[in-house]
Order: C-alpha cells, then structure tokens, then sequence
C-alpha cells in the first residue's frame, strides 16, 4: 500500500522534471542577456559620437568679438541716475560701482557684442551672420587655443544673413560645408558655438524640418533643429555626424529671447553659392525672375484644375521683367523650376535668387487647366546690387578711413548730380579719420587724394597709396553738390 506524498517528498519523475526546468530557463535567461547584448550593441552603432566630433572639429569653430561706436545719449527726462551715497548703508554695497549720472558715460563709448563662426579656409576666410558684424567698428576672431587675430570684413549679405571676414594668419584648422541636400528629417545634428558668451559650447538635437520660410526671408529654405541655440550662437556651425557643416546658425523663435526648442540654420547649399561670390566680387548677385507669387489652397486649386494645392500662383507679372518676356501670365500656377517641382510658393524665390544669371530656365506652369512650358532667362536682382554690395574698403587694421561704401548704379549716379564715377558712403565710424573730416553717410566720394574713383575697390588702393600723416584732398557730392575736404591718414 502505497503511502501519502508528504511536502517536501520528491519522487524520481519530479527531480528529472525540475532539472529540466532549470535548464530551461538558464538557456532563456541566456538568450536574453545576448539579445540584451545585440539591443546594446545596436544602439551603441545608432548613437553618434559626437565626443569625437567635438575634439576633431570644434578646433575650427571661433568666438567672434565686435565693438561698435555708439553716440553719447543724454540722460531721460524720467530717469533719474542713482548716486550710492543717497541709499542706506545696508543696501549700498548692491549700487557699488554703478554710474552717478550721464556725465560719468565717456563721450563716444564703444559697444561690444559677440557671436560665433568658423573657419573655412588655412589662409584665415572665417564665415559668420552678417547681423552679428553689421555696423562693426572693429572686429576679433579667438580660435580656441587662445589664439586671436583682427579681423577684415570681406563681404556681407543681409538677405541671407551671411557675411566673410579675412584674418592674416596660414595653416588654420578648417571646416567642410557638406551636402544639405541630403539632409532628412530626423537626422542627428551638432551645434557649437559661445551662447551668452560661455565658449565653445557644444549641443545637439535632430533635424525638424527642411525647407522652413521665415517672414522677410524669401531667399533662405531654413533647416528647423531642436538644437539649444542661444544669443551668441549666431554664425556658428550646424554639424552632421560625419563633422560636415550642413547649416550655420542663424534664428531661434522665442516669446522669451531665450531657447524654446526652435532654432533655424542657413543651408550650407546655400553658404557655398553665397561665399563665394563674397570672395570674388564683395556682393552677392541674385537672380530675378519678377512675379508676385502666393500659395495655393484647396479652393484655389480646384479653380486652376488642380487635383492638389501645390505650387506658386502668379499673381502680378512685373513690367519689363524676364516673366513677361517669357510669357508668364497673372492666374499661371509655377509647378516645377529648373526640373525641380515646386510644392509651395515659398519654394520658389531660393531657386531663383541661386540660378546664374544670364541662364535660361525652363519653368512648367499650369494656365486654364492645361500644361504650359516656358522658358525663361534669369536677369539680376537690381536692388541686390545697388544694396547689398558690400564695400572693398575692409575694416579693421585694412582700413585707415573708417567707412563703407557701395557702389553706385547709373540711375543713382545720376540722381546724385550725373557725376563720373564715385561710391556711396553707407557707415561712418564716429571715431574714424573720415567722420573727423566732415565725410557723413549718403556722400559720394568722386576722387581722393586727386584720383578718381568709379569703384568700391579703387578707393581701397587709393587708401594704400595716400601717404601717411598729411592732409589729403577728398572730394565729395553732397545733395547735388561737389564738396572737398580734407583729412590726414594716421
């Protein structure tokens, strides 16, 4: 007779049974530790190493220093200066050190500013944000060995925000611009930069969005990050993981003036084309195609025959323009520029302000539901070249005047009193020789030191060869009339 099974009791069948068990579930908890191993590993491979990029191309990244000449400004009416001795003693060690009243502020006091760039070539070609050097009387760049140099503005262009400057130095660290083309969304990304003035900071983030519009800036198709940017960010590299730079750092939209998880970079697409002509001619010329353009919405695509709201509707044609040459009509629908399809209005004027001038395009347009090829030839940007050249005479230890000029177009030659020649003063440093001989903004100097001047350039070289520490002639139009005067070069 067979007795009760106790607890505790383990027959024969059971001992086998467990051992089973436990080997069972060792093999699992193996299999998961490995796959656990792979899951790491894979992540590991996904994860970028941005500590590498930083050490290998963090070298090439600059701290940009301006100081800018501001006006001595009388105290406000309804302002009144703290004097310290006025306050109790307990609180008086907090106002130590501030102004008694506006005649502690010197007279011509320097404004300092700062922002980022990098390096782009070993001679010293250093690109920033044009904001961040407009109306620059002087300008630093500090690598982040320590080294410093002065630096000379080659060119700015205030459409897309970018500007070249030029320091003496050989053999610099330098950067790549990449392909932004072939950025997608999602993509890891790298800033590095000196935020409020801390550095050579470095963060990263993802790619939001491509081809972003921002108000005023038609030109730019923005790259949108999640990056941490920050004043003082400014013309600092946007990275890919392979230390290509794919943007510069411009914009952040902020309701703080802070960091608020939108930050927009210039495509280095776009900074190749721009630099460049920097370099070469100081300007930036821009193709024009003169349309008036806006999106198309649902109800409007359906009136055009559309089977989607997609491209730019023409909603003026400018007279004398290369559209109406070609034959564009007010109600045409531009769908494809160039061979490259046009999915909203704001995709249209960057592909027009890069296309060469002088270059014949063709354009697919949908007019009264049919479609219509045109070609078109792309003119110059009028107002670009009468704007946003830049002056050949560099600030900075280039520069003994202290100004910057643009070049005049015929119809602005005539309007200042058909003169021969001459360039447009656009900034005068107030503690510059010129502004000390009387030259002000919106005179046109005809000739210096008696050689004429037709050009932004000519000037620089008279500048160089005027002799130094004697008074020199230097003619200018001023509303209509010739005016000399004269000022000695340090």
């Amino acid at each position: 007779m067979k007795s009760a099974m106790k607890a505790g009791d383990v027959s024969p069948g059971s001992t086998n049974v467990q051992r089973s068990a436990r080997t069972l579930l060792s093999g699992f908890a193996a299999s998961v530790v490995v796959v656990m191993a792979m899951a790491g590993n894979a992540a590991a491979l996904v994860l970028p190493d941005f500590e590498s990029l930083v050490k290998e191309h963090g070298k090439a990244v600059v701290k940009i220093t301006v100081s800018a000449q501001q006006e001595q400004t009388s105290a406000q009416p309804d302002r009144q200066q703290m004097d310290p001795q006025q306050v109790p003693e307990f609180f008086r060690k907090y106002f130590e050190g501030m102004p008694r009243g506006p005649e502690a502020q010197p007279p011509g006091r320097r404004g300092v500013g700062s922002g980022s760039g990098f390096i782009l070539s070993q001679d010293g070609y250093v690109v920033t944000n044009a904001h961040v050097v407009d109306g620059a009387a002087a300008i630093t760049v500090a690598l982040p060995d320590r080294r410093q140099y002065d630096a000379t503005l080659v060119g700015a262009d205030k459409r897309t925000d970018l500007a070249l400057l030029k320091v003496k130095a050989t053999g610099l660290p330098v950067l790549e611009l990449g392909d932004s083309s072939a950025l997608n969304v999602g993509q890891w990304v790298l800033a590095i930069g000196s935020p409020f003035g801390f550095e050579y900071t470095a963060t990263q983030g993802i790619v939001s969005a491509l081809s972003r519009s921002l108000p005023d800036e038609n030109y730019v198709p923005f790259i949108q990050t999640d990056v941490a940017v920050n004043p003082g960010n400014s013309g600092g590299p946007l990275f890919n993981v392979e230390g290509e730079v794919i943007g510069v750092n411009s914009q952040i939209f902020s309701r703080s003036g802070g960091y608020m998880g939108l930050s927009f970079a210039i495509p280095s697409d776009v900074v190749k084309t721009v630099v460049s002509q920097l370099k070469d001619t100081g300007y930036v010329s821009r193709g024009w195609l003169g349309v008036m353009i806006q999106n198309v919405d649902k109800s409007l695509a359906e009136s055009f025959g559309l089977d989607r709201p997609q491209g730019a509707l023409v909603a003026r044609v400018t007279e004398n323009s290369p559209a109406e040459k070609a034959g564009f009509k007010s109600g045409d629908v531009i769908l494809s520029f160039d061979g490259q399809s046009i999915g909203q209005s704001s995709h249209l004027p960057p592909l027009v302000g890069v296309t060469p001038v002088g270059q014949p395009v063709e354009v697919n347009v949908m007019r009264n539901g049919e479609s219509v090829t045109l070609t078109v030839t792309i003119a110059e940007l009028a107002e670009d070249r009468e704007i946003v050249r830049t002056s050949a005479v560099e600030q900075g230890n280039d520069s003994r005047l202290g100004i910057a000029v643009v070049e005049l177009t015929d119809e602005a030659r005539a309007e200042a009193g058909d003169i021969d020649g001459g360039v447009l003063v656009t900034e005068v440093d107030p503690a510059g020789v010129a502004a000390l001989a009387g030259i002000s903004r919106g005179d046109v100097i005809v000739s210096f030191n008696q050689v004429t001047i037709a050009s932004a350039k000519e000037l620089s070289e008279a500048v160089k060869q005027a002799p130094s520490g004697k008074s020199v002639a230097v003619l200018v139009q001023r509303n209509n009339n010739p005016l000399f005067t004269a000022l000695t070069l340090p």
